[in-house]
């Protein structure tokens, strides 16, 4: 909706009809030394450009009145929009490191100068919840494929103009907050990483030709102790040998030695950075063990923001998401049971995209047309070397309408629309099962007979869909979960292709997260498998 006419419309009428316009508030607000005051804001509100800010509904619950003009409030505003600091927001975007200069400037000013600032200190506050509420970016803007609408304020904007009110702003902040257990986590983890920040430098790995590992006893050690103390790990820290004198022959020899202490806790690194947990410290531990804490902040930052995209749910609502950067998909059941598996996701040069849907029906037992991009950089070089290959793979040649064709008289080079179809079978590339969901990319979650890729750390290894560990017992739940008759035990047993429709369709969604709490609550730092964050982070840090 325009948000400019109401607002002009409702301007001119607080201007002409000052005193006869009375609202619920009209009692608390209505000061007859402030109408000067009123009428210079009513006409500055008539041409302000509200952005789809609810401007003129928030001087509306004020009866027109302003609510700018006391030290103590603006006072408390600034102290609100800092807050945002551990949101991963910039403060000065909405303007707190200004609002109290231009404050003392417009108070000795005219009632034009005044009105001007009301307007500039609301809009700030707007801005702000806008942001904090619904994220400062557009995910359209950097996500291309992104196919969800944004959220509708959620908040109370009375509930707001209270805040203002009573001086309690960062109560206000707190309205249009994500509610979340996980965002508040990832809160915890940037104002630690802040307080971090603060501590002075700590010296950083040197590369090796030989990676560090337990019983080693070497220089590095005394540093792998500072960098893990660094990130959390304090109980690596020695005593002091100025408050405990016999210490100090004791202390020089432990900080050099890789002992068992010291591989659990590269162990309990290792594990919420993605990597192989095996206690050793080669390079990838290594390189991410030196990573700034500069850069550590900016993941969070992005990470928060992606998580102010993410619909908000109802606690009882069913649904299954995939945390692509994890590796995970997580379904949660009618009756509030979590399901996990590990999953395997779309190679770098292969994205998973990020999708909005719902599963609306399942295949057993399915044939796989193997789709244009696979046939030609993947299939067609193996047919071209041997055109046996098909025979091995039990695929088939067949035509646009599905006729079959025979492999023989087509000219590989120059294949034209015929089309692939491999058979339904034990090496079948989509297993046992797959689940289904309307979207524009042909994405789907399926089994795999490669079950051997579950086992890695690094996980970002298909074609694009997404395969989940234990698949079969994810399909068993939902039709459990929906009220359907079927078995997945009978329907294994049947022909294929077999299409089973949910009579309910349950939500999922695929999101792209390279920081995130695990169920633990302790937040995991994934590799930028598809280098999205530099993205992210430079349109965060663009002026609004």
């Amino acid at each position: 909706m325009n948000e400019i006419q109401p607002l002009r419309q409702w301007a001119i009428g607080v201007a002409l009809c000052l005193t006869l316009t009375h609202s619920p508030l009209s009692t608390s607000y209505a000061h007859a030394d402030s109408e000067p005051l009123q009428q210079a804001l009513a006409q500055q509100l008539s041409s302000v450009e509200a952005q789809r800010l609810p401007v003129a509904e928030f001087y509306q619950l004020r009866d027109g009145q302003p609510a700018w003009q006391s030290a103590s409030t603006v006072e408390s505003l600034v102290a609100a929009l800092n807050s945002l600091e551990t949101d991963g927001l910039a403060p000065e975007d909405y303007h707190a490191d200004t609002l109290i200069d231009d404050f003392q400037r417009s108070q000795a000013s005219d009632q034009v100068a005044q009105a001007s600032f009301d307007i500039k200190a609301t809009l700030s506050l707007l801005l702000a919840l806008d942001h904090v509420e619904r994220g400062k970016v557009n995910p359209r803007d950097v996500e291309p494929q992104w196919d969800a609408q944004r959220p509708e304020r959620r908040y109370s904007l009375l509930r707001v103009v209270h805040a203002v009110d009573n001086r309690t702003l960062d109560n206000a902040i707190a309205l249009a907050r994500p509610s979340s257990v996980e965002y508040q986590q990832l809160r915890n983890a940037l104002k630690q990483h802040y307080q971090l920040a603060n501590l002075g430098s700590v010296p950083y790995l040197a590369a090796r030709d030989e990676s560090l590992r337990p019983g080693d006893e070497a220089d590095d050690v005394s540093v792998l102790r500072q960098r893990l103390a660094l990130w959390g790990e304090a109980d690596l820290q020695v005593a002091d040998s100025s408050a405990y004198p016999m210490i100090g022959v004791q202390a020089a020899s432990n900080r050099r030695t890789f002992d068992a202490s010291l591989e659990a806790a590269v162990r309990r690194f290792q594990r919420l950075h993605l990597l192989q947990e095996d206690g050793v410290v080669g390079e990838q531990t290594r390189l991410a063990l030196n990573t700034s804490v500069a850069s550590r902040i900016d993941q969070l930052r992005v990470n928060l923001e992606r998580a102010r995209w993410i619909r908000p749910m109802q606690s009882a609502e069913p649904r299954v998401w995939v945390d692509i950067a994890g590796y995970r998909m997580h379904y949660v059941r009618p009756n509030g049971q979590h399901w996990d598996a590990r999953v395997v996701v779309g190679r770098p040069t292969r994205e998973t995209p990020i999708i909005h849907s719902t599963i609306s029906h399942l295949t057993i037992n399915p044939s796989w047309t193997i789709p244009p991009t696979i046939m030609r950089e993947d299939v067609l070089p193996q047919v071209l070397a041997d055109i046996d290959y098909l025979v091995r793979k039990n695929i088939q040649v067949i035509s646009p309408m599905g006729e079959p064709l025979a492999a023989e008289e087509i000219d590989w080079q120059r294949p034209g629309s015929v089309m692939l179809r491999q058979v339904a079978g034990a090496g079948n590339p989509l297993g046992r099962v797959v689940v289904r969901f309307p979207n524009d990319d042909m994405i789907y979650l399926h089994d795999t007979p490669a079950r051997g890729l579950f086992q890695r750390d690094q996980r970002a290894l298909s074609s694009g869909c997404i395969r989940v560990e234990g698949v079969a017992e994810l399909a068993q739940m939902l039709l459990q979960d929906t009220g359907s008759r079927y078995q997945m035990s009978s329907l294994l047993k049947g022909g294929s292709d077999h299409n089973v429709s949910l009579s309910q369709r349950i939500p999922i969604a695929l999101h792209y997260l390279t920081a995130w709490p695990n169920a633990d609550g302790e937040v995991e730092f994934r590799p930028d498998i598809y280098r999205r964050d530099a993205t992210l982070l430079a349109a965060l840090r663009l002026s609004v």
